[in-house]
């Protein structure tokens, strides 16, 4: 947040409608067809079941009012168009009031297979179907409550949680192994792959301290990957006092990162 962008966001019309080019829509069906074929045995049962649930279209960018129908009928949440990148303040304020921010853009066909800030693709297939859960909208909610409470110098440390969470989350269950359902690996045919079938990064049983504790950096595949075991372990992490929670991970003191600095980096 608070970066730069190349890309303008869609304005809806009057009757709340955004106009999309048929190339964006092109580039839509291609996502979403190369993705569905990627998450099964990949992507967790409640993902798959809440994508089927959602309906989404395959030949078009869903509008924000269809997505907002089915996640009203179920939790309560409803999707919101906004521009590319968002502050953090108007982030939180907005899912307290159970409203999810999704960038009305869609990537250019030169990023289809990395884009590092957030497009209507990853808001809406990555992250929307979950928000028909009514645990892990709970979560998402305490969330949305916590930050907008937050001190500003507590909102980079509560952005880990979402990062390892909703963006990252990995789950494994007895009757499936391990699964994905964080956004952004169940949209991205690149981090699905290596989330799951990589020897190369950490995966970690899932500690809400431990998590506030861990840097993460959003342009390479993540080195570390934090995993639950139920959606109630979300539900129950909605429960707990999150600003108290970073109180403690500050006086644990942070990890060091498993990442080299990005000036470092040769990937």
């Amino acid at each position: 947040m608070g970066k730069g962008t190349k890309y303008v966001a869609k304005v809806p019309d009057e009757n709340g409608f955004i106009h999309y080019t048929d190339e964006e829509h092109q580039i839509w069906h291609e996502l979403i067809t190369r993705q569905r074929k990627v998450l099964p045995g990949r992507a967790c049962a409640e993902y798959i079941d809440a994508l089927e649930l959602l309906g989404l279209p395959d030949d078009r960018i869903p509008q924000c009012g269809e997505v907002s129908r089915v996640l009203r009928a179920h939790t309560g949440w409803e999707v919101a168009p906004v521009p590319a990148l968002i502050n953090f303040t108007d982030f939180f304020n907005l899912l307290a009031n159970k409203r999810f921010p999704a960038a009305s853009f869609i990537r250019s066909r030169e990023e289809m297979e990395y884009l590092q800030e957030p497009d209507i693709f990853h808001e809406i297939f990555g992250h929307t179907p979950l928000l028909t859960d009514p645990r892990f909208a709970a979560f998402t909610h305490a969330y949305g409550k916590a930050g907008a409470a937050a001190r500003k110098e507590d909102r980079p440390m509560l952005a880990r949680l979402y990062w390892f969470t909703v963006e990252f989350g990995l789950i494994h269950r007895h009757d499936e192994g391990l699964r994905a359902y964080g956004a952004g690996v169940v949209s991205s045919i690149g981090e699905t792959i290596y989330a799951l079938d990589s020897e190369q990064p950490q995966r970690k049983p899932f500690d809400p301290l431990d998590v506030l504790r861990t840097p993460y950096r959003i342009d390479i595949y993540q080195p570390i990957y934090f995993v639950i075991e139920s959606f109630d372990t979300l539900f129950e992490v909605a429960q707990m006092d999150l600003l108290g929670l970073i109180e403690q991970a500050r006086e644990l003191g942070m990890h060091s990162p498993a990442f080299p600095p990005k000036e470092a980096a040769t990937a």
